[in-house]
């Protein structure tokens, strides 16, 4: 497995579009803490970024020996509201996005039933790009359970179309996101992400989900116990023989500063996914 970071790491948990460090502090933080990729947002660069400064970023990335592991385009994605699954009615920019970049993979996002037929068409307008679509296992979307994501994955029905497995937010909504998830969705999972909560009635986020309602929950790092068995995570996916990114997907303002959650994350994921 490859270790990627994500920019979201300098992102405020409840503030998507903000980023504390520039996208060049980024670059060498990863490159110093032998990260092998970047995972690229609209907090650094999306579809409203001048294609240049696109351009600079990516050879930037290129330069420092790493690559991007995928884009999320625009706000509206992370932010998991309404107008999330927009970009699905038109595919092209962030396909040119992810071109820019040297990436195959674009994050998604599908609210309601009607988005599985726009998922087609923009799956079949990817293909044509040798560019992959992949929906997050994201709480208040057609991805919040493990049997949901199972069935959208088979109703959109596309070999470029799969799930970024992440067992944070289906431990959140009271999934059972270890073994039985993950051999779930085994056929279909284009990358991981690895964030960490403590459930908390009282804690410091109250995160909404449609199954169980808003759950309480404490940030925390990966390797702090009381939140995802990682140690079963990582071995399950090895039993796959899962060989694509890991990407560390977490805000840690007020659980740590940006540098130190960078290294103690690759600390940590280092030899699981060796």
């Amino acid at each position: 497995m490859k270790l990627s970071l994500s920019v979201r790491v300098a992102e405020k948990f409840d503030n998507k579009r903000e980023a504390s460090l520039t996208i060049d502090e980024l670059i060498k933080l990863a490159r110093d803490n032998g990260y092998q990729a970047l995972c690229m947002r609209a907090s650094q660069a999306g579809t409203h970024t001048a294609p240049e400064e696109v351009q600079r970023i990516g050879k930037s990335i290129h330069d420092e020996g790493m690559a991007v592991s995928m884009v999320t385009g625009d706000f509206f994605v992370p932010q998991n509201d309404k107008h999330g699954p927009d970009g699905l009615r038109n595919i092209t920019p962030y396909l040119d996005l992810a071109h820019a970049f040297g990436a195959d993979l674009i994050r998604v996002c599908m609210k309601k039933e009607e988005d599985i037929e726009w998922a087609q068409k923009a799956a079949d307008e990817a293909k044509e790009r040798n560019i992959r679509l992949a929906h997050q296992a994201h709480n208040a979307s057609l991805f919040e359970t493990v049997q949901g994501s199972v069935d959208v994955l088979r109703k959109v029905d596309r070999e470029n179309f799969g799930i970024i497995y992440e067992p944070a937010n289906w431990f959140v909504a009271g999934e059972d996101y270890g073994k039985k998830g993950i051999l779930a969705v085994k056929d279909h999972i284009f990358n991981v992400y690895v964030q960490n909560h403590r459930l908390n009635p009282n804690g410091q986020a109250m995160l909404n989900t449609w199954g169980q309602g808003k759950v309480g929950v404490d940030h925390i790092g990966l390797w702090d116990r009381g939140g995802c068995n990682f140690e079963e995570v990582f071995e399950t996916l090895h039993s796959i023989n899962y060989r694509g990114y890991v990407t560390v997907h977490q805000a840690f303002e007020g659980v740590m500063s940006v540098d130190d959650a960078i290294r103690r994350s690759y600390d940590y994921l280092r030899p699981l996914t060796a």
